[in-house]
């Protein structure tokens, strides 16, 4: 009987451990071990005069949530003519794109975030108009804090053996008034072309811009639900993933 209880005894502590240890791990890895998710990529904080809008080609007097308050609404930056602008501004090496997805590992909540600079492409300003805007990146250059992840991004979720690239075009010319030449930074809603993982939809999105010392800056995130880009489920054993994600830009671009 004492040789029984003995077993009894040894087996509940196994499983005891096991329990324990398959919450402790995951928390330990998250908490103490895996870097901390990057921030959202947004417009860095500046003086300037800001203008939003709701409408796809115009502008308003709205400030945007892009930028801390008490550093967006004092100064009125040099007036600049709008024919100063015309002409192609190709996108800088600064420029980046990356995606985020809400990761959760037995139990414990992270995020996973990829990004790359591997980006080229231009904008063309006529008037004062932005006429075009079209950027290709290079998705075998996508990294993040896991090589894990990165392999399974490379060859199961967008397999990018297949699928090296995505690339983005403007549909629609979007109106500068001159609050957004001066250097206030813009908000505004605008349709694009995408192409991702050999999949190509027309999609709605807003964009923050800005004029800085000869940069323009156009910043936002897309959300995508990855059953409309053929995208498997990119879960994995206790790796639980969501059904959709964020495709996030800061492009600059300059002449």
């Amino acid at each position: 009987m004492k040789n029984l209880n003995r077993k009894i005894f040894g087996l509940v502590a196994v499983v005891i451990v096991v329990a324990v240890g398959a919450v402790a791990v995951p928390w330990i890895y998250i908490n103490l071990v895996k870097q901390d998710a990057p921030e959202a990529l947004t417009l860095e904080p500046a003086v300037s005069t800001i203008v939003s809008t709701t409408a796809p080609t115009t502008l308003s007097s709205t400030a945007s949530t892009t930028l801390e308050p008490e550093v967006a609404t004092t100064v009125a930056p040099e007036i600049i003519k709008a024919s100063a602008l015309d002409g192609q501004w190709p996108v800088v090496n600064e420029s980046v794109v990356g995606y985020r997805v809400k990761e959760v590992i037995i139990g414990q909540s992270t995020e996973g975030v990829g990004r790359t600079s591997a980006v080229v492409g231009s904008l063309t300003i006529v008037d004062d108009e932005v006429t075009s805007a079209k950027f290709t990146v290079d998705m075998t250059t996508l990294k993040s804090d896991s090589s894990r992840r990165d392999r399974q991004v490379d060859t199961r979720i967008l397999d990018t053996i297949t699928y090296p690239t995505a690339t983005f075009a403007l549909k629609k010319p979007i109106k500068l008034t001159p609050e957004a030449i001066a250097g206030g930074v813009l908000s505004v809603k605008t349709t694009g072309t995408l192409t991702l993982r050999g999949v190509t939809r027309d999609i709605d999105f807003t964009l923050n811009a800005r004029l800085v010392e000869n940069v323009i800056e156009v910043n936002g995130s897309i959300l995508l639900v990855f059953a409309d880009w053929l995208i498997p489920d990119p879960s994995i054993s206790a790796i639980v993933v969501e059904d959709r994600g964020q495709l996030e830009f800061l492009i600059r671009f300059s002449r």
